[in-house]
């Protein structure tokens, strides 16, 4: 579920900005998208300290109480993954021939339709973007962790339980633990596929 709707928030946010991105010039672009494409590595311990702070009782929206909560996860988790989404899907437009841009302007399409016909040109990229961007959602064990406090029935997740089994010598679980882990990933990688050949 935390996967889930990170990965949904993070394509909502990803893909006009992708499109905002790649086609205006602006000064600094080049720049940005090499941000971007640098913050694909970003360790998840380095964003989960980030929220951290952002939502501890000392940081400034403490006031929400948000920390230990699968809400908080869900934000951290966005913020590690829409850099992903976002860097593959300025790449995925940047591959779609300029010509098609071109020919739908000259036949009469506003910005917005030929923005559109770009994206369905280039869906098969998109959609790899954003299973890449929950792949790493899914994955991620240092972020859940930091923000979400591992707490039973709450904000445990499979690669939390992993950790903390590991941990406590239980490799056996761990390890059956993981193989459902990569079960689950690949039947929606498999879903996601056949979608995209639809």
């Amino acid at each position: 579920m935390i996967s889930v709707s990170s990965c949904s928030i993070a394509s909502a946010i990803s893909i006009p900005l992708g499109s905002l991105v790649h086609f205006n010039r602006f000064r600094g672009k080049r720049p940005l998208i090499s941000v971007i494409q640098t913050l694909y590595s970003v360790p998840t311990v380095v964003i989960g300290l980030f929220v951290f702070l952002m939502f501890s009782r000392a940081g400034p929206l403490g006031e929400l109480k948000l920390l230990f909560t699968p809400a908080v996860m869900i934000i951290g988790q966005v913020a590690l993954i829409i850099p992903l989404i976002l860097g593959l899907i300025i790449s995925a437009l940047s591959g779609i021939d300029k010509a098609v841009a071109e020919t739908a302007i000259s036949l009469g399409a506003t910005r917005f339709q030929m923005v559109m016909l770009i994206l369905k040109e280039a869906k098969f990229a998109v959609l790899a973007a954003i299973i890449m961007g929950f792949g790493r959602a899914f994955s991620e064990v240092g972020l859940a962790l930091m923000v979400g406090g591992n707490i039973r029935g709450f904000t445990r997740t499979l690669t939390t339980t992993i950790s903390l089994e590991t941990s406590k010598g239980d490799v056996e679980l761990s390890i059956a633990l993981g193989i459902i882990l990569l079960m689950i990933a690949l039947a929606i990688n498999i879903t996601l596929n056949r979608l995209q050949q639809r």
